[in-house]
């Protein structure tokens, strides 16, 4: 570039400010110019819509085949209710037999083309559901609906990553859990609009259901491919010289530097940290309980007394509800607290008292506030947030990502085995099991606040006795280092 000289004098000064200075500008602890508020307009014009609606659809295609379940499904293809619970499992094992591909694959493609290639597929399977006839047929589609909607996650926290300045991540992240909070919410009342489509053209509501989410998937991966911006400094922004350098700026705080070489070290380096074993741990355990919400909650309300009807509509608050809580978990991440470790923990309490709140309660109306508030969208959030404000490495980052989806699979798979028919409508097992995963949550949050509180301290005697060493020079020599290896690199709490 023509300005690698200006550049350089730049970073020059930069390396002989205070080493308190340089820890500061690594923690975003900064003030907005007029130039970068406009740019993170700009950005934001041309990137939230896709995180937004991607992750609503990618949601709901998921969801539709819980209200397929009174639209037919089970005439049109004879297929029995222990049958119809293996088909949300099933889901997840697809989920989880392609994380690995899905890692390499990552690193290797540019994120549009890989991740839109991704949505046209998973689009094509929603509309080929329409088609099966019997259990093997939406087996083996609702496994490939999971295969290639695994995806979706891995590449939506890498760009934001990628993009985001780490204090301004915890609000997209934020977007992605609102966004699914909203296809859940919708869905049953979209369900109801295709209920008025039986018989049209011969299709039942479930099947036409199928087929316009699966066109409409199809256009947004069309859409996503061609149009996607998958980098900080993507084409499709319009950036002036002067919003150049200021990308610059911002990609040396989010300490992602994008890169298509697999580096093995950083893989290594992440399966020797303690935290690796923790972050996977919490997100299986969070996820456990997700049987209790999105596969059961229906079943539990309507043992209160509530009507077929009634129980779906009450479904909603069930999703609307964590938006609430995600709104304020954004607000005190980004502008209040600033502790996520705490707020996940805190978060983590309210859910156990949710599901003490199941399991104690006299069974009926009373129980409802058990069901609102065990949402685990807003501790997912957080935990999300930790992992990509406090992860540095290209190759170490994809790999955490990969790890934690794995965990996340697992959890979804396992959580609705522990809820027994012949314990319903209390479901005792499960309900403790769920609390005791809740519980080592809540220590895991406090013990990674624990580490990076200490090697904090040691970065900061570092600079007090020797001094810390500066890991970016120039705009062109950014280097793929770990958050390990670069000592100048502070964690967020």
């Amino acid at each position: 570039m023509n300005n690698n000289n200006n550049d350089n004098h730049e970073y020059s000064k930069v390396e002989k400010k205070d080493t308190e200075n340089t820890i500061k500008n690594y923690n975003a602890n900064f003030t907005y110019t007029a130039e970068e508020k406009k740019l993170v307009q700009k950005i934001n014009f041309t990137t939230v819509p896709f995180i937004c609606i991607i992750a609503f659809l990618q949601f709901l295609d998921k969801y539709t085949l819980n209200f397929s379940a009174v639209m037919g499904l089970f005439q049109d293809t004879g297929i029995t209710g222990d049958q119809f619970a293996w088909l949300g499992s099933i889901y997840y094992m697809g989920y989880l037999v392609f994380q690995f591909p899905n890692q390499y694959l990552l690193q290797k493609c540019p994120l549009s083309k890989y991740l839109g290639t991704a949505i046209i597929l998973w689009g094509i399977t929603v509309g080929c559901t329409a088609l099966a006839t019997n259990f093997v047929q939406l087996a083996a589609l609702r496994f490939l609906l999971g295969f290639f909607e695994s995806v979706t996650y891995p590449a939506l926290f890498l760009l934001i990553g990628v993009i985001y300045r780490r204090t301004e991540q915890v609000m997209f992240f934020g977007m992605i859990s609102i966004s699914n909070a909203l296809g859940g919410a919708f869905a049953g009342l979209i369900g109801v609009g295709f209920l008025k489509l039986d018989g049209v053209h011969g299709l039942s509501p479930w099947k036409w259901c199928m087929v316009v989410f699966g066109c409409v998937t199809v256009g947004v991966g069309i859409f996503s491919f061609l149009f996607l911006p998958d980098r900080a400094n993507s084409r499709w922004y319009r950036l002036t010289v002067e919003e150049q350098k200021i990308v610059q700026e911002r990609i040396r705080d989010n300490s992602v530097i994008q890169h298509k070489v697999i580096k093995k070290e950083q893989i290594i380096e992440s399966v020797k940290e303690i935290r690796f074993y923790c972050y996977f741990l919490l997100s299986f355990l969070i996820n456990l309980t997700n049987a209790c919400l999105v596969t059961f909650s229906t079943l539990i309300i309507n043992s209160m007394g509530f009507s077929n009807m009634a129980s779906v509509l009450l479904g909603v608050p069930t999703n609307i509800i964590p938006l609430i809580i995600i709104i304020i978990c954004i607000y005190f991440s980004r502008y209040r607290s600033k502790q996520n470790s705490y707020i996940g923990a805190i978060l983590s309490f309210i859910i156990f008292i949710a599901l003490l709140l199941l399991t104690v309660l006299p069974l009926g109306p009373s129980m409802l506030s058990g069901i609102f508030l065990v949402g685990v969208a807003p501790v997912y959030l957080i935990f999300l947030t930790m992992i990509s404000n406090n992860i540095r490495g290209y190759t170490k980052r994809v790999f955490y990502n990969g790890g934690i989806l794995v965990a996340y699979c697992m959890g979804n798979f396992i959580g609705p085995l522990l809820m027994r028919q012949n314990e319903a409508p209390r479901y005792y097992s499960g309900m403790i099991t769920y609390m005791v995963a809740i519980f080592i949550s809540i220590l895991l949050f406090l013990y990674l606040r624990y580490t990076y509180i200490r090697d904090n301290r040691y970065h900061q005697q570092l600079k007090t006795e020797k001094g810390l060493p500066s890991s970016i020079i120039d705009n062109d020599q950014m280097e793929d280092i770990t958050d390990k290896e670069d000592l100048s690199f502070v964690y967020r709490l």
